[in-house]
């Protein structure tokens, strides 16, 4: 059966909303494999308009784009390599590694590969049965986000809380980041009167936090 982008979107929201509970329950997110890897599948559908693939653990391939190629689907967590099968691989036309990592506390999505099953073979190592790719650390330096705009702004005593047009949030005292934010930010909480844990009781992450309290000196 196929599914309306709608219900890709909605089925992912879902999923990432179960991640977000069982991660509250105190279950490692290296335990919840089963789960993360239908996160990637179903991202990786909605990123190329496609499908799911048809048979329930379809060899070779997860997802069929709009295009019509056969993807395999990979998402870690924290393995430093993924591992494709020889007798299998050739069945698909495109790989994509997805890396599901938290940050605060919040489930987001890394791309780490998209690319043809052509350029990929080249860059794998044989392990016997098995052909692995290792991957490499990300590196480089903190994003610059002083072009972007800051769309509301609050004071306490001689701190500013900014939040840029991207969802961040900057703490600045003297016109100078303050680095760690957020033991800044609970102070302000506490100060004024601002929960810092969420609905389900799990502490805010920086952006919520700093929202929040823009909000209340707003």
């Amino acid at each position: 059966m196929s599914l309306s982008q709608i219900q890709i979107i909605r089925s992912l929201g879902e999923a990432l909303q179960w991640l977000e509970r069982e991660l509250s329950w105190g279950t490692p997110l290296g335990e919840l494999n089963h789960l993360t890897g239908r996160i990637g599948e179903l991202y990786a559908a909605m990123i190329t308009r496609g499908q799911m693939a048809g048979a329930v653990n379809q060899q070779g391939y997860d997802v069929v784009s709009a295009d019509g190629e056969r993807i395999q689907v990979k998402t870690i967590t924290s393995s430093g390599h993924v591992s494709f099968r020889k007798s299998t691989i050739g069945q698909a036309d495109r790989v994509m590694i997805l890396k599901l990592e938290l940050d605060e506390d919040e489930p987001s999505i890394i791309e780490l590969l998209d690319a043809p099953i052509a350029d990929l073979i080249p860059r794998l190592r044989d392990s016997g049965t098995k052909l692995s790719y290792n991957i490499s650390r990300r590196s480089g330096p903190a994003p610059d986000l002083s072009r972007l705009k800051r769309v509301s702004v609050a004071l306490w005593r001689d701190i500013r809380v900014a939040q840029l047009e991207n969802g961040s949030i900057l703490v600045e005292r003297e016109d100078l980041p303050v680095a760690p934010a957020k033991p800044v930010l609970r102070e302000i909480a506490r100060d004024i009167g601002v929960d810092i844990l969420s609905g389900s009781g799990r502490p805010k992450n920086t952006r919520a936090l700093g929202s929040d309290i823009i909000k209340a000196l707003g």
